[in-house]
């Protein structure tokens, strides 16, 4: 892609999220939903392959339709109690609409069917934009409407994410598919709290975003996008095979890992908010997602690839990729546990 055209198109991205996260008014909030969605559009179909350019059509439809349910959502608002302010969502129809619109944007379960099959379709930056920042506009939007959601809507929404998320990536093959689920899976996460702490929805989501960089990074750095190729890592790069399997780790919320900080202060808050039956399912969910990542890690660390293998092998060629992204958001993935009680002062 010119390289014109690829800094138009990151930077309408920026300027999609920012204008949704300064706006306070329905239709600004709105505006930028759709510039975003604008943005990544060409990013995804850049490949001209049938698989992307599916990907982005199924992607740019749910979207569509979000976008439109939000609109529908904040003129029914303004119709009924004359405001368009983002926070003076009194009507319960409205609420209803908007978190079943935002929940299609950012692929909560039960509205989570695009999702693993969109970024199958993607190359491992793009998939990653969309894992990230694109969550961030929306999950805005989510943390300024949720005082006026019912809470057993939030409850519903986090407990069923957790749940097929950590169920459908059971019998994955593609990585792509499997970090799809785990998005949903930590969007659950997110979800179940945000209505008793929602600085703690903010620390799971950053927490999120670092590591899946990290796990994204990884595997376009070793050029695999399969369980069957991962098995050539060990051999080819050992020391970011080890990493890559600690990072997936840290993913599933095993301590002393930072995605184990997010986890244990959001069944913390849960216990502390007498919701002991909740936290105990979540914590039993957690486990289901952890175990494909274990899948994943042995298949990195502990098989010796096959010698007759139908992928084309990656040799050990020196790369030309940049390396500080990937060491930075690696670092962050496997090091922040000693320091939660600093960071939960800064977020508090």
């Amino acid at each position: 892609m010119n390289p014109y055209v690829l800094a138009i198109l990151l930077s309408s991205l920026g300027l999609g999220t920012t204008l949704t996260f300064a706006s306070s008014h329905w239709l600004l909030a709105w505006m930028g939903l759709e510039i975003n969605t604008l943005a990544i559009t060409p990013l995804m179909a850049q490949q001209h392959h049938p698989r992307a350019v599916e990907a982005t059509t199924k992607y740019f439809l749910t979207q569509a339709t979000a976008a439109a349910m939000i609109l529908f959502a904040a003129t029914t608002n303004a119709w009924i109690t004359g405001e368009w302010d983002i926070n003076n969502l009194s009507h319960p129809l409205a609420s209803a609409m908007t978190i079943t619109a935002l929940a299609l944007k950012i692929g909560l379960a039960p509205m989570h069917f695009w999702l693993p099959e969109v970024l199958q379709g993607l190359d491992l930056l793009t998939g990653l934009i969309l894992s990230t920042w694109q969550k961030l506009a929306p999950f805005a939007l989510i943390i300024q409407v949720a005082p006026t959601i019912d809470p057993l809507i939030l409850t519903s929404l986090g407990l069923l994410s957790t749940l097929i998320g950590g169920w459908g990536g059971l019998n994955q093959t593609q990585i792509r598919k499997i970090l799809a689920y785990s998005s949903i899976a930590h969007m659950g996460w997110m979800m179940i709290i945000l209505q008793y702490a929602p600085h703690l929805t903010l620390l799971a989501l950053g927490t999120y975003i670092f590591m899946t960089a990290t796990a994204f990074l990884s595997m376009k750095m070793a050029s695999t996008t399969k369980i069957s190729t991962l098995t050539t890592m060990w051999s080819k790069t050992p020391i970011l095979a080890s990493t890559t399997a600690l990072a997936l780790l840290s993913l599933g919320g095993l301590p002393p890992l930072t995605g184990f900080m997010p986890k244990w202060l959001i069944l913390q808050e849960m216990t502390k908010q007498e919701l002991p039956l909740t936290a105990t399912i979540m914590a039993l969910a957690a486990l289901l997602s952890l175990y494909f990542y274990l899948r994943l890690c042995y298949a990195m660390t502990l098989t010796i690839s096959p010698n007759t293998t139908n992928a084309t092998t990656p040799w050990r060629t020196r790369t030309t990729q940049s390396t500080l992204t990937l060491a930075l958001s690696t670092t962050i993935a496997l090091g922040l546990l000693p320091v939660t009680p600093a960071i939960l002062m800064l977020t508090t």
